[in-house]
């Protein structure tokens, strides 16, 4: 009697008791093989990420939080603003796509009226500026920004806008200019020189009516800090 109990199969005693069981199936070798290689391939991915932006990082974290010599002069936007995306013009009213803003320091200026003897003095501190950096100088580029309704620039000042190296003049969207650019408090968008970055970001913004040697002082002290990464030219 106990050999004909010991015959029955333990799954059919357990279906007597009221239990089952259940049979699961073992991992694919082939599937683990291939998740190993996409965590393998996006972990690399990640350092070559890392050691590309490694000497960027450290640069800002030299001028945001060590920031040696002192502090800076102008007012320093951080995080800095990402460029948007803008729609841009030339003089000509020919598109002219946002990313080519990218690859060189900006050192920017909105005109929101008719260019008057203030204007032409910031235009002037502007090439100014440049020239004082002596051979970094190349490292900057000059921008004038003008919304999309400002007067059209009058033929003296587009002569004053050519020499030595020429201004970058672009038009855009009244609407885009404001959202990405602020003044200071009680004072207006063409008040102050705007600096952006290689990477097109917003990153420090001058004083109205800045004393070019210390605002010169910023630039120098940013131009070393990325001496590591950063390239003459667009």
């Amino acid at each position: 009697m106990s050999g004909s109990n010991s015959s029955v199969p333990v799954a059919d005693k357990l279906a007597d008791q009221g239990l089952t069981l259940t049979v699961h199936s073992l991992p694919d070798p082939a599937s683990m093989a291939d998740s190993q290689r996409t965590l393998r391939g996006r972990l690399w991915m990640l350092l070559v990420v890392l050691a590309c932006a490694a000497p960027v990082v450290a640069s800002y974290l030299t001028f945001y939080v060590l920031k040696p010599q002192g502090k800076a002069y102008g007012e320093l936007i951080h995080p800095p603003i990402e460029l948007p995306m803008l729609q841009l013009q030339d003089l000509k009213g020919q598109g002219v796509p946002a990313e080519s803003l990218k690859g060189q320091w900006l050192l920017t200026l909105v005109q929101e009226q008719a260019c008057d003897s203030a204007c032409e003095g910031r235009l002037y501190t502007q090439r100014q500026l440049r020239e004082m950096l002596g051979k970094e100088r190349d490292k900057v580029d000059k921008l004038l920004l003008l919304p999309h309704d400002a007067p059209e620039p009058s033929a003296a000042l587009r002569e004053a806008l050519a020499q030595g190296v020429g201004v970058t003049v672009l038009r855009l969207p009244r609407e885009q200019l404001q959202a990405w650019l602020k003044p200071a408090a009680g004072q207006g968008l063409q008040d102050h020189f705007f600096l952006m970055d290689p990477m097109g970001r917003w990153m420090l913004r001058a004083p109205s009516e800045p004393e070019p040697s210390k605002l010169k002082r910023d630039l120098s002290r940013l131009l070393k800090a990325s001496a590591s990464w950063d390239l003459p030219g667009r």
